[in-house]
């Protein structure tokens, strides 16, 4: 079976007699707090306008293991009934393979009618199934894990380019026991054609109905929703690398769980409250702009598209993480320190926290609204698809990257510039500039040495790797105080509040300035 896949992680295809396929989709999340009204606006969108649409019902029920071995090797075993309870027929599909940091997908799937709702091993023949369970031990032990329900609307689209593709809009919910998750979302299948058609035709839906990339499956969120992880904060997870790949798969492969990083959070950002989620979409986004600018130079052919459309939205996640950081985090550390037995200032420290409170959550209104804005959407799109072109560099695998340099070579060097600016811009401890230098200097450090381990000697990454963090750490506690300052005087909660935390961001940094050269270790 894993033979069958190709160096990029595709599933080549065969016959297509035997129900194999290679299904190539784009998904996208639609951003709308009016799912009912989704069917509507897509129909009048001037690519869909005058194209037919059909509905249909569709219930899967989707199987694995006990211990989820499908899952852990990335296959979806699903039965789906299709039509009503009066007329229906089912379907028994096996899907493999695909990359899982883009909302572009390429997977194998196999698809074969069956004769009810029962999983059938005979159908499995003809598939990759016979190399998964050799031993015919895991088909025994498959059963429902979880289910989808949905209402799928479809319209076909033929390209002047000769292109065919199945854009269906899918509304419903997943279930797993008593817990439920709805389901809004857009897929654009490639019925033939190159995958560019897919984003020009998502680009021309995108100018008038609302999209995000979206990079998980009805499978994958099944699965997160059994483990009551469907809302969680996607933190950073630093692809796998190896000194032998090209220096433009080794960006591609960065970059892309980076991006993934911040266009998950965002959408996770729809439904969840949770601050965790803010700050990891905002690390997701700094982790992607460092790493662009460390791949940068190697790019020059490929230029990285416009994100100036998504400043606005960039700049109500870092005012909201602002006010998540101060009333979550700052400011109930200080509160016996200001109340000192006071009831008065004690009442007064609490009305502070109430009113940070609320303008946080007119902010994650904003950004909720933000995300609505069909720029955004075009921004996001348009950086998934650049994404997706780096890997198809015509650089030979093993090829150096100047002059000799290997991708190991060139890591290293780059981390020991980014190491070496550090320390330049630590010596000047009175200089404001110099000190904000010093801190975006130790997170981009920071960043490369865990997204680029693989590629750095274990010992020197460590080091990086802990000096920066530390560094963070000591530059950050004073900075988030002195921000709650500025947040309490913007909100006019009084001048005593004000001044009290100005003094104790001056005393915490006069008291442990990490300004001053640090030492290797």
């Amino acid at each position: 079976f894993f033979a069958m896949i190709q160096p990029g992680g595709n599933l080549m295809t065969s016959n297509a007699s035997n129900g194999q396929a290679q299904e190539v989709e784009l998904k996208l999340a639609l951003p709308t707090s009016d799912p009912s009204g989704l069917a509507r606006r897509l129909s009048r969108t001037p690519v869909l306008a005058r194209r037919q649409a059909t509905q249909l019902g569709l219930h899967n029920i989707y199987y694995d293991t006990p211990e989820q071995m499908l899952r852990q090797q990335r296959i979806a075993l699903r039965l789906r009934r299709v039509g009503s309870d009066t007329k229906t027929h089912w379907l028994q599909t096996l899907k493999t393979g695909g990359l899982g940091d883009s909302a572009l997908s390429q997977r194998g799937e196999w698809e074969a009618p069956v004769r009810g709702a029962r999983l059938s091993l005979p159908a499995l023949k003809a598939t990759p199934w016979p190399m998964i369970d050799p031993g015919g031990l895991v088909f025994p032990a498959l059963a429902p894990c979880f289910a989808t329900t949905f209402k799928r609307t479809r319209w076909l689209v033929r390209r002047r380019d000769g292109s065919v593709i199945e854009v269906a809009l899918d509304i419903g919910e997943i279930v797993v026991g008593d817990q439920r998750a709805p389901l809004c979302e857009l897929e654009l299948e490639l019925r033939s054609g190159q995958p560019s058609a897919l984003f020009e035709l998502a680009r021309l839906i995108a100018q008038t109905v609302p999209v995000l990339p979206l990079h998980r499956s009805k499978a994958e969120r099944g699965y997160a929703l059994a483990q009551n992880l469907l809302d969680q904060p996607l933190r950073a997870q630093p692809p796998a690398l190896s000194p032998e790949l090209p220096l433009p798969e080794v960006a591609r492969r960065v970059l892309g769980e980076m991006f993934c990083q911040f266009t998950a959070n965002l959408d996770t950002l729809r439904v969840s409250d949770h601050p965790e989620v803010v700050h990891q979409a905002r690390v997701g986004w700094r982790r992607f702009r460092s790493g662009w600018r460390l791949f940068r130079s190697h790019l020059e052919p490929d230029p990285a598209p416009s994100w100036q459309a998504l400043q606005a939205l960039l700049d109500l996640l870092g005012e909201l993480r602002d006010l998540d950081v101060a009333r979550t985090e700052t400011l109930p550390t200080l509160a016996d320190a200001y109340a000192a037995g006071d009831s008065a200032r004690a009442q007064q420290w609490q009305g502070m926290l109430q009113a940070l409170g609320e303008s946080a959550e007119v902010h994650l209104k904003a950004v909720r609204r933000a995300l609505e804005e069909p720029d955004v959407g075009l921004a996001l799109l348009a950086t998934t698809q650049w994404l997706r072109g780096l890997s198809a560099s015509t650089e030979p695998e093993g090829a150096s990257t100047t002059l000799g340099e290997s991708p190991s070579h060139w890591a290293r060097r780059r981390m020991a510039r980014l190491d070496e600016q550090l320390q330049r811009a630590l010596k000047d401890a009175g200089n404001p500039e110099r000190q904000h230098r010093a801190r975006i200097l130790a997170k981009r450090l920071r960043y490369g040495a865990e997204a680029l381990r693989d590629l750095l000697p274990a010992r020197r990454a460590r080091r990086w790797l802990q000096r920066a963090t530390e560094l963070q750490t000591s530059m950050g506690a004073a900075r988030d105080v002195m921000q709650a300052a500025v947040l309490v005087a913007r909100l006019g909660m009084g001048a005593g509040l004000t001044e009290f935390l100005r003094g104790v961001a001056l005393g915490q940094e006069r008291a442990g300035s990490p300004f001053a050269p640090v030492r290797p270790k």
